[in-house]
């Protein structure tokens, strides 16, 4: 799957070769201005089958997509006073360690040091109170539970019937 350029009014699904039936299915279609303003049609994603495909494969590789873009900005995209934070799933059972055993402990665990930004910028925040690992925390799963629940609206709320009546033609 990538993400292309094309003119507006692309199909959704299109068979690129009835000989080898092929077809590619597209979906998250915006408009592209150039650096000038200037409108140059549109950027969508791609998925090119070998066959034509079913409504259950379209929904899976669209969801599947979805999914992985939620991921990534779950990953990538939480800053926390201006420090971009890194939210793998190892990092998150750490930052949660930390909390509850400050919490538990009254911060006899504290300080404590975490490493946030990136491999070229990395900044080192030390915590020394309870109240400051809370707030990360805080913020930090109040972010993660956010970009879950847009990704489940954005999910729930995508308009399937482009699809269903191409592939009943």
């Amino acid at each position: 799957m990538e993400r292309t350029h094309g003119s507006e009014g692309i199909a959704l699904i299109e068979c690129i070769s009835p000989k080898y039936r092929k077809y590619r299915v597209r979906w998250d279609i915006q408009p592209y201005v150039n650096e000038e303003g200037e409108s140059q049609g549109v950027t969508f994603v791609e998925k090119e089958f070998r066959h034509k495909p079913t409504m259950s494969e379209i929904k899976e590789t669209i969801l599947g997509w979805m999914n992985s873009q939620i991921d990534q900005r779950i990953l990538s995209g939480f800053v926390w006073n201006d420090m971009p934070v890194w939210l793998s799933t190892e990092n998150q059972f750490n930052y949660k360690a930390a909390y509850d055993l400050a919490v538990q402990t009254n911060g006899m665990n504290l300080p404590i040091t975490f490493k946030f930004g990136d491999t070229e910028n990395p900044v080192y925040h030390k915590f020394s109170t309870v109240s400051e690992l809370s707030d990360f925390y805080v913020q930090a799963m109040a972010y993660i539970n956010n970009q879950l629940a847009e990704g489940w609206q954005s999910k729930d709320s995508f308009d399937w019937s482009g699809y269903e009546s191409l592939l009943a033609e």
